[in-house]
């Protein structure tokens, strides 16, 4: 759960489940294929990282994955997008379920992305933070031949350096002023997100990816926002200076990513805007969802190629999006 403060400030609650699904499985829950399902939902921005790590690294046949509908109500994430509206491998009609299974009086909010354990059906994980970063070092034995190394130990500390200051003044900046609750507190988010896509559009300026001449983790976290920045924030969120398409940089580097595969074809434009729209009726009480903006200049040029750099190192590119992955028709950039 997450509240504004009585400054108006918006505060994030970070207090996750921090077990973790290890190789020597130190926590109780060892890496193994087959055994558990990252539930997720397209519009959260939270989620849609894992699921484009998930791709990148080809965990496909390993690791199932559940999908959650683009709204919830007060108590949970739903699976309104399966028949019937339960997860087929589950068996639940809630994602609150799993949480109760691990703890009968989870008090926390119910959050996308998590893993769950499907002998037991209950949650193992929520930490998005570490979600990754484990696909990434502990789930290596069953990563895809090519599969990219986004988290390569000799830049680590750079990542997690910037991936910090991303997660801080960006990913949750843009939150920090849409649920602001005074003009003060949003006057201060504004500036501060700002100054940060800023740093983060001069650091890109020369240099094709953040950290190193290849996709990181830490490209992936601004990803997910820079995605959700024109359909959503810029308008519902109040964070109006300037477009993404009104940045040069950034908007370059978005394209780029956003047309590398396990990018742009895990983007759902219709599911993040049915999200925003409809869940926040604080601040947006009509849920009306805006039919805007034009999404075809996604797949315009963008020129980032000049910059050298090799989307994923000394790997290859993830194949097909597998059947009953794929973003719907018309919910894309197409």
């Amino acid at each position: 759960m997450s509240y504004v403060n009585p400054k108006g400030d918006f505060d994030r609650d970070t207090d996750y489940i921090t077990t973790r699904i290890t190789a020597d499985g130190r926590d109780g829950y060892p890496v193994e294929p087959g055994r558990y399902r990252l539930v997720v939902a397209r519009a959260c921005p939270w989620a849609n990282r894992s699921i484009i790590v998930r791709r990148l690294l080809g965990l496909e046949d390993v690791l199932s994955i559940g999908f959650c509908g683009p709204t919830h109500d007060e108590r949970s994430w739903t699976f309104d997008l399966d028949p019937g509206g339960v997860d087929p491998v589950l068996k639940i009609p809630r994602l609150q379920d799993a949480y109760f299974k691990r703890d009968p009086e989870y008090p926390k909010g119910i959050t996308v992305p998590a893993v769950v354990d499907v002998p037991t059906g209950a949650v193992v994980t929520n930490d998005f933070p570490q979600i990754t970063l484990d696909f990434s070092t502990e789930w290596t034995q069953y990563h895809r031949d090519g599969a990219p190394d986004l988290y390569p130990e000799k830049h680590r500390d750079e990542i997690d350096e910037v991936a910090q200051r991303i997660y801080t003044e960006i990913n949750n900046g843009v939150y920090r002023c849409g649920f602001a609750g005074s003009q003060g507190a949003y006057d201060k988010a504004y500036d501060r997100l700002f100054t940060a896509l800023d740093w983060v559009s001069e650091r890109l300026e020369n240099q094709r990816y953040l950290v190193g001449d290849a996709i990181t983790e830490a490209d992936v976290r601004l990803f997910t926002t820079l995605a959700r920045f024109d359909p959503v924030y810029h308008g519902h969120f109040k964070c109006n200076r300037s477009k993404l398409s009104e940045m040069p940089v950034l908007w370059a580097y978005a394209r780029d990513l956003f047309q590398t595969p396990g990018f742009g074809d895990t983007t759902d434009f219709v599911q993040i805007k049915q999200h925003y729209y409809m869940v926040h009726t604080d601040i947006n009480p009509t849920r009306v969802v805006p039919k805007g903006p034009d999404l075809t200049n996604w797949l315009t040029p963008h020129g980032r190629e000049q910059l050298g750099g090799r989307p994923f190192g000394d790997g290859t590119p993830p194949g097909e999006t597998p059947e009953g992955e794929r973003v719907p028709d018309g919910h894309g950039a197409g």
